[in-house]
């Protein structure tokens, strides 16, 4: 590749940064669902026409930002459970860090889960998922649950889930001197529902 093409790459590049981070802070402000294409060209210092060389829609580039948080971090966590040695702090711990690292981004990613943009809102419900069945297959490898159904372990997983994702909503909207209690708090939430998981005796027919 030569020198000149690596520029327009690098440029190009740059422009597609600029688009994302004018499409958060304003949508801060007001949501994603009430942004205009022209006004997200005109905050990142380019025409509207060369949006349209970057995303082919408002809702295509709200996809990117979802890629770049939930997505992300959903392969991110993977790699980091692989570590047997890490303990559950330590891996609700890895998620916050992320969050933290990410702020403006995550908060769009929490504000638009129940907004107005459908596509965004159902491609962060199917990421949901996905992150639920991974934690479904994770407590199936766990001997103390072998006798549990998969309803049950899906369950569980579904609540532990939603444990971190109320913990994450609480954490971008937090004070600094806030945010280490959120953090102990949702890892002492979802070491209680694996703690109950484990206890589990069905009564009577379920």
């Amino acid at each position: 590749m030569t020198q000149q093409s690596t520029t327009r790459v690098e440029r190009k590049e740059r422009t597609r940064q600029a688009l994302l981070d004018s499409a958060l802070a304003l949508s801060t402000d007001r949501g994603f669902a009430a942004l205009s294409l022209r006004e997200v060209a005109r905050s990142a210092g380019v025409v509207p026409t060369a949006f349209y060389r970057h995303f082919s829609s408002l809702d295509d580039l709200g996809m990117a930002l979802l890629d770049a948080g939930i997505a992300a971090s959903r392969l991110a966590l993977r790699d980091a459970r692989r570590n047997t040695e890490a303990s559950l702090s330590d891996t609700v711990g890895f998620v916050f860090t992320r969050v933290d690292a990410q702020r403006a981004l995550y908060s769009f990613l929490v504000s638009e889960r129940h907004g107005g943009s459908a596509p965004v809102r159902t491609a962060i419900a199917q990421e949901i998922e996905a992150i639920t069945r991974e934690v479904v297959a994770d407590l199936s490898r766990i001997k103390a649950l072998d006798t549990l159904t998969p309803q049950k372990l899906e369950i569980a997983a579904d609540l532990m889930v939603g444990t971190v994702a109320h913990g994450i909503a609480a954490y971008v909207s937090a004070v600094p001197n806030e945010e280490d209690a959120i953090v102990a708090r949702t890892a002492q939430q979802v070491r209680l529902i694996l703690v109950g998981l484990a206890c589990w005796r069905p009564a009577g027919r379920e």
